[in-house]
């Protein structure tokens, strides 16, 4: 079930995203540390209603942010549509015990309704240039890439941004 989330599930959301830290970096990829995601990101996601949890047998298993707000790092990148009426996607977690089942896909099988039911022009996010399964799960959900960002907080390392059209 994929269900808005609770101030009170900040602190399972941490340590979800914490592990999922923690195996990405035994792979190598350095995406995410202790000051991202950070408690006042989900805090701020929640105060906003755009932090949506999916649980399997009634466990938080995984989340991900869904806001029309457009990061001032985004403002570079030549998108396909005009900015007005995107939907952005961050801080997607699937807890590692639960990787490779499919979770991700419902995650973002569930963005990409919500984004036609609530008329967006298109979905945008970004993903970690050396996280290569990342950018494939994007690609063959029909994200085209289209430039590159930097978060210096995170890596120096730059992060490649996504955008797909909304089917109406």
């Amino acid at each position: 079930m994929i269900r808005l989330a609770k101030k009170t599930e900040i602190l399972q959301l941490l340590a979800i995203t914490k592990a999922c830290a923690e195996d990405m970096i035994t792979l190598n990829i350095f995406q995410w540390n202790d000051k991202y995601p950070s408690s006042t990101a989900f805090e701020e996601d929640v105060l906003r209603k755009e932090l949506y949890v999916l649980t399997s047998e009634e466990k938080i298993i995984g989340c991900i942010v869904l806001t029309p707000k457009m990061d001032e790092e985004y403002i570079p990148v030549k998108w396909i549509t005009p900015n007005e009426d995107n939907l952005y996607i961050h801080r997607l977690a699937i807890h590692p015990n639960f990787q490779g089942k499919g979770f991700a896909q419902k995650l973002m099988d569930f963005t990409e309704e919500f984004a036609i039911k609530n008329n967006y022009s298109s979905i945008r996010l970004d993903t970690f240039s050396r996280n290569h399964r990342n950018q494939k799960f994007y690609e063959l959900r029909g994200y085209k890439k289209l430039g590159s960002i930097y978060f210096p907080n995170q890596s120096k390392f730059p992060f490649y941004c996504y955008e797909r059209l909304c089917k109406k």
